[in-house]
């Protein structure tokens, strides 16, 4: 087979300088005293000098009546760049597909973009994509999210063409599994037997009849998930490939060690492809429009069911849930996003275990960071957790905003369910999710107000700084007379 056109229109889908937002609890690389990781997460755009132009997410925008599609950009520079000629093009493309005065107008610019998109993704030209992207989320977000859409519909989906002149089409999966445990959460090489089981299980229970399937035998941690949409592009094309030879597939990822944390996901990943026309999935025959959620639900708690019981033999002593698999950018984004209430719980049971705080007697600050000192854009969350009986802060974690998420003012009152921000589209909305977690934990988050600090990093050890009681940032430290191993958490 050969691969004839760009791609499926599918609406399924420390160095230096400033660090990339972060998850769970804390950064990569991972710091054992403090518990620091710094977020590579599911970048679609990821620029490798300055400021991370990092996409995970979520400014969310119909795109000229097609499908939703998440993204956001961390440290905002104060001023759009100057364009060269190749961004400026891409540049018009976009916006023009999103202001087209019908659906004709911006399909027909829609294929011009998808075009120059895939001779500067063949080509390796990253930076142009980034240039383009980083100048439009400044300036324009409606036609930011249409370039994304077109950049990770090219680099996840392909048509191919058949030796007999049909044509299939093909769709790069991400496979997600959320897990948490106080021990190891594994990743790696799959035993044959329960690779074997999984493959035949998933090809039975999600996707449709016909499909071609190809899963690489090996649970993946986010640090060995390709970081940029070339990246991405070039693996789903050693997928086609491995389908068309009937051979299988792996990542090519560093062999670094990979810190253990208590709530962190794992994907398998695979591709699909079918004859064009087909549907992916089991569920989406469009001729049978009426009960497709219900087939949707039904096959998930198949997977689920088939899949659970092998993975647990790979995965001891982890509590998992396996989410719905579907292409690989949204999955990975919305997996991202699953995994952040997990982290608090698992950062209330971890300090149980470690100080025998029960919640009762844990605090929590929780505070808005973001770089732009002259804004109001929150690009994270930091949740400071301390001892009531003497409020230093001993441990903290991160929530990534997925969004566009503000705090309208130095101060607001903790109990954001009364102030005006709560009801708006660019206020508190987060916020009130993280202290609905907080409250259920019955963990205390009332002492102070929250505050929007501009990002702040330890010098020393690059681990994020926690607001305490006072309003001051700090360093997450354990009690010094605690000796034993550090559990790590996400």
């Amino acid at each position: 087979m050969q691969e004839v056109s760009g791609s499926i229109p599918l609406t399924s889908t420390k160095e230096e300088t400033v660090s990339p937002s972060s998850r769970g609890l804390g950064h990569h690389p991972f710091t054992v005293g403090t518990a620091v990781r710094i977020r590579l997460g599911m970048p679609m755009i990821f620029q490798e000098s300055l400021r991370g132009f990092f996409l995970p997410v979520a400014v969310v925008t119909r795109c000229a009546g097609k499908g939703l599609i998440s993204l956001i950009m961390l440290d905002t520079p104060e001023k759009s760049p100057v364009l060269q000629i190749a961004p400026k093009r891409l540049v018009a493309l976009a916006k023009e597909m999103f202001y087209a005065s019908s659906y004709l107008e911006s399909e027909n610019i829609r294929q011009g973009l998808l075009e120059m998109v895939a001779g500067h993704v063949q080509h390796d030209r990253f930076g142009v994509l980034n240039a383009a992207g980083e100048y439009l989320f400044n300036t324009d977000m409606d036609a930011y999210n249409c370039l994304l859409e077109v950049v990770e519909a090219y680099c996840e989906s392909a048509v191919v063409e058949g030796d007999q002149g049909n044509q299939y089409q093909f769709l790069l999966v991400a496979i997600p599994i959320v897990a948490t445990t106080q021990y190891t959460i594994p990743a790696g090489s799959l035993d044959t037997l329960v690779y074997n089981a999984l493959r035949d299980g998933f090809a039975k229970t999600l996707l449709s009849e016909g499909a071609r399937l190809c899963l690489a035998p090996e649970l993946y941690t986010v640090d060995r998930m390709p970081v940029d949409p070339i990246a991405v592009y070039k693996l789903a094309q050693r997928f086609i490939d491995a389908i068309e030879k009937g051979k299988p597939c792996k990542l090519s990822y560093s062999q670094a060690e990979v810190p253990s944390f208590m709530a962190d996901a794992r994907y398998l990943v695979a591709g699909v492809m079918v004859e064009a026309g087909n549907p992916l999935f089991s569920w989406q025959d469009v001729s049978h429009p009426m009960g497709m959620e219900a087939r949707k639900d039904k096959a998930l708690a198949q997977w689920q069911k088939l899949a659970e019981p092998l993975l647990a033999q790979v995965m001891p002593g982890c509590s998992l849930e396996l989410l719905l698999p579907g292409g690989f950018f949204n999955t990975c984004r919305n997996t991202e996003q699953e995994i952040r209430p997990a982290t608090l719980r698992a950062a209330v049971y971890y300090l149980w275990k470690k100080l025998q705080l029960m919640p009762e007697q844990l605090g929590a600050v929780v505070s808005g960071f973001g770089h732009d000192r002259e804004s109001n854009q929150v690009e994270e969350y930091r949740i400071g957790f301390y001892d009531v009986r003497n409020s230093k802060v001993v441990y903290g974690t991160v929530w990534p905003v997925f969004g566009v998420e503000e705090l309208s003012g130095v101060h607001l009152p903790v109990l954001l369910e009364s102030h005006p921000a709560a009801s708006k589209g660019k206020g508190g909305s987060q916020l009130m999710e993280i202290f609905g977690i907080l409250r259920n934990l019955n963990v205390t988050y009332k002492r102070s107000p929250v505050q929007r600090f501009v990002t702040e990093y330890c010098d020393d050890c690059g681990a994020p700084l926690f607001a305490d009681t006072k309003g001051e940032l700090v360093h997450a430290e354990m009690p010094e007379d605690l000796i034993e191993e550090e559990v790590s958490l996400h």
